[in-house]
């Protein structure tokens, strides 16, 4: 979908002016929504079968299709749905969005003049470098309060097409911002906790209902002539099963997601959003999706006018609803689906399958339960509160990632560094950091704001913008780091060089960037920081190299108070503890890896290096995981395991024990809910700061067949004080966490010596089959 322009926040007051404003909308709206369907006061309807909320969801929503003309039943099939005005149901708009804050991109969400901001949190990719999975449903929860709030004010839907799970497979990705990164596992646990949040799973019903999107093998939108709307992703059994469809899997497993999106991508030579294997198969089937499947905006359209995948529209119609398709975002269904019908494509009862999961989730929402809404007591008034704004600003400093620290470098000192030159095109933005996919955000605090909280600031941009495409500004940037006692400078990207539909050409600092911050670091009297705000990585190989540059830290793109996390971690109020969520590549990278490749694994024979660090195993700038401390963690084991055996059955066996010695055994041949062991950690501070440290551990496979270099397994946020120690105990899953996926798509435990890695420690783990007696 595409973002269309939006009000960003105009606020430049302080912020205790911002509240008093919210209290004066507080005291002078305090008008509820009508009811969407089932009003008491409508007698027509008041008595119907599906305004019973006492009756089971399936019987209400049976009833109400018996009573919907066709006509009626189209109009419904589209995300701008019509009104039923005979039965007593408004219209919906079913398109919102809330990636990390509720947004008013899609169209079902307005802000002015009844709500000045929500809260903005920072982007997915910042976010995901916390490896807090409880911030992560802490986040979720504060955005569903908020947008119920919305809801309940009439200014927003209950459908929240949100979060964006694909996997970072290259770099160059504009949207790879709004996704967890490149690790399957940690965009699955980003999903699960993300998507509980929002909902809150309490029962069958639903706060908002979530979507995980684009499903699946999305991750191209623009380049070298190859558009999103037309590109065929050709992806192996393997690389779907092991890496494309993991988060998505758990989302829907786990997270028990109300909706999946599929994608405008083709692939393997079939649209997503009319491939049955995919949707009905898979998602509705295996997976068993409790709700809708929704096309990204014009996927049912581009089929025939982009794809020419179809011969006619009505074509394109009947075969994404009889794939599983329940919901158009777009006009298509409500166009050509009575045609089909005509046509003998389709059946008015395929239609009654795809609404019967639509209007399943609004009633599980609460839509036809009258004026007795759940969460009614939420208001303007649980919008932007102070709390809210206190988890926004911790997410974004916990997701700093310190990549670079030579000493004689922060934290710095208000006694020694008394002035501070902030020089950069990112040096004073504001809506630069948050990212896309946002709305209006309750205030700013911008870099320059937060330092000058600090100490006294002399200002310069140095660029007009970050494209960067002059250096007329770099003298006065200069003559500024020259005066001041240290100098920061804040540089990177923006929506201007990596957005939806506009993928980077190459990972470069745009412009005079690099010319500016070498020079810039000459000319500093004391030491030089480089901050970085960008959604992708950058190769900034100069700037590591570059003696001068004593630190370099990552922000990403970090929500409304940005600045004031960037001030806590250059001056020490916080010890930064974020990890990179994706691998920081070298240009000369990107020529191997065209982005239409979409294959994960190395191909030597090719000259193909393969992609992420499970298995590429070429040079990096930063490496996946990397994030460094202003203390030092040590790791040792407590307790863990050397052995686990693998139960199954003689009927099992792959011919014979050697083969399955080999191949490793199907997860399907063995009982998983069995295979649970505990690994017991000692994490100790042997620093002089107190600081929060992310233990990582990472899987190898026995040495032989299997491509992959390493997997993350699991991972665990720890506050440890200086000199102190804590245990930390993590969960394995054997069949989750110990296997791989062979060539045919299907998951096996390898059998033989497995190593874990934790930070510098290699532990063997040695699993084996045994065979069960069959019990007569």
């Amino acid at each position: 979908m595409v973002q269309k322009p939006h009000t960003k926040c105009i606020i430049i007051s302080p912020p205790s002016l911002f509240f008093i404003l919210i209290g004066f909308l507080i005291f002078f709206t305090g008008k509820s929504r009508p009811p969407f369907a089932c009003d008491p006061s409508n007698k027509v309807t008041k008595d119907l079968t599906f305004c019973r909320v006492n009756l089971p969801i399936k019987d209400r929503v049976k009833d109400l299709l018996g009573r919907l003309t066709l006509q009626e039943k189209i109009s419904l099939l589209v995300n701008n749905a019509a009104a039923v005005p005979r039965l007593g149901i408004q219209g919906y708009e079913w398109w919102s969005e809330a990636l990390h804050g509720v947004s008013d991109v899609g169209p079902g969400t307005k802000f002015l003049p009844t709500f000045l901001g929500a809260t903005q949190f920072p982007q997915v990719i910042t976010t995901a470098s916390t490896f807090n999975d409880t911030l992560w449903e802490e986040i979720g929860q504060v955005v569903s309060n908020e947008a119920r709030a919305m809801y309940n004010g009439g200014m927003a839907g209950l459908t929240f097409w949100s979060p964006n799970v694909n996997i970072f497979r290259d770099p160059r990705w504009g949207r790879g911002q709004e996704t967890p990164g490149e690790d399957p596992a940690l965009a699955a646990r980003y999903a699960v906790r993300y998507v509980k949040g929002l909902q809150g799973n309490v029962g069958n019903r639903l706060k908002v209902a979530a979507c995980c999107k684009h499903y699946t093998a999305y991750d191209l939108d623009s380049w070298h002539g190859y558009n999103r709307h037309s590109f065929n992703a050709k992806v192996s059994k393997q690389d779907l099963e092991d890496t494309y469809n993991v988060p998505f899997k758990a989302c829907v497993l786990e997270g028990k997601v109300a909706s999946v999106m599929c994608s405008y991508n083709q692939v393997n030579g079939k649209p997503t959003c009319a491939d049955s294997n995919l949707l009905k198969s898979t998602i509705r089937g295996s997976w068993r999706l409790n709700g809708y499947i929704v096309s990204d905006c014009d996927s049912v359209g581009v089929m025939y006018t982009d794809q020419h995948y179809t011969a006619t529209p009505e074509d394109a119609t009947a075969e994404s609803i009889k794939a599983g398709l329940d919901l158009d975002c777009g006009p298509s269904l409500a166009v050509y689906t009575e045609g089909a019908i005509k046509q003998g494509k389709l059946k008015e009862v395929d239609i009654d399958g795809a609404l019967a999961n639509t209007i399943g989730v609004q009633m599980r929402l609460g839509m036809f339960d009258g004026p007795k809404q759940p969460y009614a007591n939420l208001g303007i008034h649980d919008v932007c509160l102070m709390s809210s704004n206190q988890l926004a600003l911790e997410a974004a400093r916990q997701g700093i990632v310190l990549l670079e620290n030579r000493g004689r470098g922060p934290p710095l000192s208000t006694v020694r560094h008394r002035t501070v030159a902030v020089i950069g095109p990112n040096s004073d933005v504001t809506v630069t950091m948050i990212g896309n996919y946002a709305g209006i955000a309750c205030g700013y605090t911008t870099p320059l704001q937060g330092i000058a909280r600090y100490v006294k600031t002399i200002h310069q941009v140095g660029c007009s913008d970050v494209s960067c495409k002059g250096n007329q500004l770099i003298g006065p940037a200069e003559k500024a780091a020259q005066q001041a006692d240290a100098t920061v400078l804040v540089m990177g990207l923006d929506q201007s060089i990596e957005a939806e539909e506009r993928d980077r050409a190459n990972i470069l600092l745009p412009g005079h960037q690099q010319e500016l911050i070498s020079r810039v670091a000459k000319s500093s009297r004391g030491p030089c920081v480089l901050v970085i705000m960008s959604g992708g990585p950058l190769d900034i190989t100069f700037a590591k190299r570059d003696p001068l540059i004593l630190a370099i830290i990552w922000a990403g793109y970090p929500g409304q108070a940005g600045g004031t996390a960037i001030a806590d971690v250059l001056f020490g109020t916080t010890n930064p503890g974020g990890k990179l969520p994706m691998t920081w590549y070298p240009q000369e990278y990107l020529a191997k890896v065209p982005m239409t490749n979409m294959g994960m694994r190395a191909d030597p024979a090719h000259n193909y290096p393969g992609r992420t660090y499970r298995f590429y195993k070429g040079p990096v700038v930063y490496p996946f995981g990397h994030g460094l401390s202003y203390t030092t963690f040590h790791h040792s084991i407590a307790q863990a395991p050397t052995s686990l055996s693998v139960p199954m059955l003689p009927i099992h066996l792959e011919n014979n024990n050697a083969t399955t010695l080999t191949n490793g055994v199907r997860i399907s041949h063995t009982k998983c809910s069995t295979l649970l062991t505990t690994l017991h950690i000692n994490v100790k501070n042997t620093g002089t700061m107190d600081g929060t440290h992310t233990m990582m551990v990472f899987s190898s496979p026995p040495e032989g067949k299997w491509a992959t270099n390493k997997q993350l397994v699991g991972f665990q946020k720890v506050h440890v004080v200086a000199g102190g120690l804590q245990r930390v105990a993590l969960d394995l899953h054997v069949c989750k966490h110990m296997s791989v996926v062979d060539q045919f798509g299907i998951r096996r435990v390898p059998m033989g010596e497995h190593t874990l890695h934790i930070g510098d420690i290699k532990h063997s783990l040695t699993i084996k089959p045994t065979i069960e007696e069959i019990k007569y």
